[in-house]
């Protein structure tokens, strides 16, 4: 896996061109986002902070895996107390927009902390995220800290979340599994399927520039 950083952006407007399929990347501001997003790729492209919830910039990295290429889209922290209100829905607004509006997102990975798993602002980032999502895109969630779990609780999780990932980024335990479904998903059998008005709109145009990574 080759990971190169693309920049840093604080709008939608100044996010690089939807050419490529994205992956994005959500989680409360001290669900470990950095460090597992290091784990993941095997490298450190991400800082870790010590103060959660800083930054509102939305980071693009582009990794290239098996002669396809994609990108990583690394959203602002959600949920910090420190962060003010003002700048909580001013982010809020630009976020929502943002979802909403970048076609060529197919994946959407919501980390969770294992030890934490029904949380209110998570369970509405789940509602808020399968309410916005189209038929040709997905919702993951994958839970954090899985190695300051029992088995039994571990196995509790996993029947209370069917479907749901678990990861160590201490122990670096569970990445294969994520490289393996990310995969899936993003080139995995596609359907085809015609806008219901018969002719091709936004998405379906980006759908087909997407495929198999080609920008």
């Amino acid at each position: 896996m080759k990971v190169k950083f693309l920049k840093s952006a604080p709008s939608i407007e100044q996010a690089p061109e939807p050419n490529l399929v994205e992956v994005a990347l959500l989680g409360r501001s001290n669900v470990g986002k950095s460090s597992f997003l290091n784990s993941w790729t095997g490298q450190k492209i991400a800082k870790t902070s010590s103060t959660p919830g800083k930054t509102k910039l939305i980071n693009f990295f582009e990794v290239e895996e098996g002669g396809k290429k994609y990108r990583i889209v690394d959203l602002p922290g959600f949920g910090y107390a420190k962060v003010s209100k003002s700048m909580k829905r001013e982010w809020g607004r630009e976020l929502d927009r943002f979802l909403r509006e970048r076609f060529n997102i197919k994946l959407f990975i919501h980390l969770r902390d294992a030890r934490h798993p029904d949380l209110e602002i998570d369970r509405m980032v789940e509602e808020y995220l399968n309410s916005i999502k189209r038929r040709d895109q997905q919702v993951l969630i994958i839970f954090t800290k899985m190695d300051k779990l029992k088995q039994k609780e571990i196995a509790r999780l996993k029947r209370q979340f069917p479907g749901a990932l678990l990861v160590s980024n201490t122990k670096k335990r569970g990445f294969e599994e994520v490289k393996r479904r990310i995969a899936e998903i993003l080139w995995g059998e596609e359907r085809d399927e015609e806008s219901p008005t018969g002719g091709e709109g936004p998405e379906a145009q980006g759908e087909r520039k997407l495929k198999k990574g080609e920008g």
